[in-house]
């Protein structure tokens, strides 16, 4: 059977594309970008923009197309968590992973934050996520390669995946 590494983007709000399209070809891996309204994606055979209008919708592409040798990237918990389970690889966009052992956690840690914002005005000061800096997008290259590496060591690629 042939094995065909995909790298699946959740897009619409996601600032490490670039970094992605560079390894993916450095690895001659498929890219899928997937998006709620068309983007600007390279002009390359192995990335291909998905569209899937309607909330909720790129996310669910994604949990059902991503699995076993493929890499999720997203900052989405409950997307990280559904690709978990099909045994996709996650990886969040400031190079934190998702894995099995702390994706309970993560859920839990954004359900608790979510409840403080909707029943505190006191709350309203934990806002988003600190913005990218140089150092997220060398960690986030980093873990990238590392997975990509252990995707392949553990799912190796078919002899057309290699030409």
């Amino acid at each position: 059977m042939q094995v065909m590494h995909t790298i699946y983007i959740d897009a619409d709000a996601c600032p490490v594309k670039d970094e992605v399209y560079r390894v993916a070809r450095r690895y001659a891996m498929t890219v899928k970008v997937v998006a709620n309204a068309p983007l600007r994606v390279p002009a390359d055979a192995r990335i291909e923009l998905v569209v899937r209008p309607g909330f909720g919708s790129a996310d669910d592409w994604i949990a059902e197309q991503a699995g076993a040798g493929d890499i999720v990237i997203t900052s989405d918990i409950p997307l990280a968590a559904r690709c978990l389970a099909r045994e996709a690889r996650v990886l969040g966009p400031k190079g934190m992973p998702f894995t099995e052992n702390d994706i309970g956690s993560a859920l839990a840690l954004r359900d608790l934050l979510a409840d403080l914002r909707q029943g505190s005005e006191a709350a309203t000061g934990l806002g988003g996520p600190a913005p990218m800096a140089a150092k997220d997008r060398s960690r986030f290259l980093s873990k990238l390669d590392e997975l990509v590496n252990a995707v392949r060591r553990a799912h190796p690629p078919g002899p057309e995946a290699q030409a």
